[in-house]
């Protein structure tokens, strides 16, 4: 893991526990995502489409057998879908902006059930301009629900019904390598969330996301 996203993960984590330093903790947080976010934007300047769309790794087990495209999808799918039905019980951003439309995406699901080849033609469909809209959009609005979130709002679990709305809203896949999220996420409170959708899950994914991109450059 680069050592500076590790560095100010780890201060992060430990500082959300304490109530004295939680505000602190959010304010590390925020750091991070914002060094991460500028990672995700130079993207756009330093890759071709077809760069996006390539699969270079699609044997392999682990984050990197993704496409870039389908990272950045996957990223803030998750975390649009956390932060709004789960934690705070609200319309996700993609639905209230009409993002399947305008990104043009056949699925309204985080994608953990498509595999290989399925990952690079879903990739291939997105409108990337859209794409960056909607994340900046859901990163935007995660925040704002981050910095309302006091101390004591922290050790608190989703509720049933909330559990009960994402299932019907069918955002999550049946299929067997995305329908675990549910009992996933719903067994965590709110710490445990702001520690794996918010914040490791970025960087698991961006640091993915470089492997392809030197890949790809060589």
């Amino acid at each position: 893991m680069n050592k500076e996203w590790s560095e100010l993960n780890k201060s992060m984590q430990a500082q959300i526990k304490k109530r004295d330093t939680y505000r602190e903790g959010i304010n590390t947080l925020f750091e991070l995502r914002n060094k991460l976010m500028r990672v995700l934007l130079s993207f756009k300047s330093d890759l071709t489409r077809e760069g996006f769309d390539a699969i270079p790794f699609v044997n392999a087990n682990g984050y990197h057998c993704k496409t870039i495209a389908y990272s950045i999808w996957h990223i803030f799918r998750i975390e649009d879908i956390v932060a709004h039905t789960l934690i705070t019980g609200t319309e996700q951003v993609f639905f209230s902006g009409g993002y399947q439309r305008r990104i043009n995406s056949p699925i309204i699901t985080t994608g953990n059930e498509l595999v290989k080849y399925q990952i690079a033609d879903f990739s291939r469909q997105l409108n990337l301009e859209e794409l960056y809209s909607y994340i900046l959009e859901v990163k935007e609005s995660a925040e704002k629900i981050l910095c309302g979130l006091s101390y004591d709002m922290l050790k608190r679990k989703i509720p049933e019904e909330r559990k009960e709305q994402l299932k019907a809203l069918h955002v999550v896949s049946s299929d067997e390598n995305a329908v675990w999220l549910i009992d996933y996420w719903c067994g965590k409170d709110i710490r445990g969330l702001i520690q794996m959708p918010f914040s490791r899950h970025w960087i698991m994914h961006i640091e993915a996301s470089l492997r392809i991109k030197g890949k790809i450059h060589k």
